[in-house]
């Protein structure tokens, strides 16, 4: 018989999602907390919304915090990758300096 652990995220005494690592449900419910924190906010808020629409947006933001609090400028965003620039080889070209100084040995043995 094998053994698993799950780990399930309880919303008031409702299960809302199970996951296989502590981590994933972890994250998971503290964006569910976020979401309960900024539908409170926006509750609170003169906006006309219908509850449905509160609970979407509130979701929508705490699913993207990284790209929200970098829109606050709370965090600065992190730096893209730099794309990778392949080297030319250099090409065959005679230096002026050698045939300056070929020329230079020629005239004085003359």
């Amino acid at each position: 018989m094998a053994v698993e652990s799950r780990f399930v995220v309880v919303r008031n005494g409702v299960e809302v999602e199970t996951f296989m690592d502590k981590k994933a449900a972890d994250e998971y419910d503290k964006m569910l907390d976020m979401a309960d924190n900024l539908s409170a906010l926006l509750d609170q808020s003169s906006l006309a919304l219908e509850e449905q629409m509160i609970e979407d947006v509130s979701i929508f933001l705490a699913k993207n915090r990284e790209q929200v609090l970098i829109s606050l400028l709370a965090k600065k965003p992190k730096p893209a990758a730099e794309p990778v620039v392949e080297k030319q080889p250099a090409t065959s070209k005679t230096k002026p300096a050698a045939k300056k100084t070929a020329a230079k040995s020629k005239a004085k043995s003359a």
